[in-house]
């Protein structure tokens, strides 16, 4: 019996565009393959330096949807080419990709600060990039979700903006809008749900794409009398943590370390759980300490929110204030539903701040947040909320 393969399913008529640029053509004749895998990705331009990538923007601004951008590369590299490229299209969403280092950990998390929406470290070795499904799974989603979330800023096939409704005793986060223009069907109503009645002893963060651009943001703004510890699980691969840790302490004043096993929870200090484990709050005598562990990946991350999030009900019970950032996925919602059954509150930033509008979107339409907000708006949100239970 002969075996033939499946057929490929058709190209989309309209295919998100993607430019490579990286100076090894092999590197980029792999990440094109794993890309056009998918019949809603087309890899439109392909170029070895970033002053081609300027120039190819340049003649071709509007038809580029997303550009990958690696690092280091001869005649104008990633960092120097980000802002140019930004220069001619602002709004192109930018990937930085490079190899799993503490320097590029460092370029990358500048290029974010720079405008980067996201990166992805490469596998060290041809033979390891061959091989890494999971790196070609991360490249494919990241790409598409970035692409995708374009197109709905820039207005084409946008769904209605949501409404809000709120429980008498929720703040007010948001009203109803006008009503939409009748050629637009109205988006289902998010319902916001009161806070909690008891006041919260721990802040919890969780973000993936965009989220370090809005931490800086978030906790920069976050009053420093705010004595609550703060316990922060950002989706991103060993060595890049320690890296980002530094930079919100150096970039928000607030003291942030990478969290080790049987590390003391302490309050005016943020707790970052370390790439490639899971950060979980335990309960010991008076206090709490954290603990690590290589459990299994959930929402494929790993470090993940949603079993933070179950711990610190566990160490905390329903005295917690969670707030999901800007991310693709739906990390977070199902640790958010048993925090806020719990007793507890969360609150989320809303789909116009984020980049990504998948972590806190999954959250708001679950019904369990007290505030969808934007994210300038967030900050002075929990100084108000917490400092009602210190009056």
């Amino acid at each position: 019996m002969v075996l033939t393969a499946p057929p490929k399913p058709p190209r989309s008529a309209d295919p998100y565009r993607v430019m490579l640029v990286d100076d090894s053509a092999v590197i980029r004749g792999l990440f094109a393959r794993s890309l056009e895998s998918d019949p809603e990705v087309q890899v439109v331009a392909s170029v070895g330096d970033g002053q081609m990538a300027v120039n190819t923007l340049g003649k071709d601004k509007g038809k580029i949807e997303v550009i990958v951008l690696d690092i280091e590369m001869p005649r104008m590299d990633g960092l120097t080419a980000l802002p140019e490229l930004l220069k001619i299209d602002p709004d192109v969403p930018v990937v930085m990709a490079s190899t799993l280092t503490a320097r590029n950990a460092d370029i990358s998390l500048k290029a974010l600060a720079l405008g980067a929406k996201d990166y992805i470290p490469k596998p060290s070795s041809m033979r390891e990039l061959s091989a890494a499904e999971t790196f070609k799974r991360e490249l494919l989603e990241k790409v598409k979700t970035l692409a995708a979330a374009r197109r709905r800023r820039a207005g084409a096939s946008a769904p209605a903006r949501p409404r809000f409704t709120a429980d008498r005793a929720a703040p007010t986060a948001a009203r109803p809008a006008a009503a939409a223009p009748a050629a637009k069907p109205a988006a289902p109503a998010i319902e916001l749900r009161p806070a909690g009645r008891r006041p919260p002893q721990v802040l919890c963060i969780g973000s993936s794409t965009g989220g370090p651009q809005a931490l800086f943001k978030m906790l920069g703004a976050l009053p420093k009398t705010l004595r609550l510890p703060i316990l922060l699980t950002q989706h991103m691969p060993a060595t890049f943590t320690s890296i980002l840790a530094d930079h919100i302490t150096r970039s928000t004043g607030w003291e942030c370390v990478e969290a080790t096993d049987g590390m003391p929870v302490q309050s005016g200090r943020v707790h970052l759980a370390p790439g490639d484990f899971h950060m979980l709050a335990e309960r010991s005598g008076t206090g709490v300490v954290l603990r690590l562990n290589k459990g299994a990946p959930e929402n494929f991350c790993r470090p993940a929110v949603d079993p933070m999030l179950r711990s610190v009900v566990e160490a905390w019970g329903g005295q917690a204030l969670t707030v999901i950032l800007t991310g693709m996925g739906h990390d977070g919602q199902k640790g958010s539903e048993v925090l806020v059954n719990a007793g507890g509150t969360v609150i989320a930033q809303d789909e116009a701040s984020s980049v990504v509008w998948g972590m806190p979107g999954a959250v708001a339409r679950a019904g369990i947040c007290t505030a969808v907000l934007p994210l300038d708006q967030i900050a002075s949100w929990i100084d108000r909320q917490t400092s009602r239970w210190a009056a």
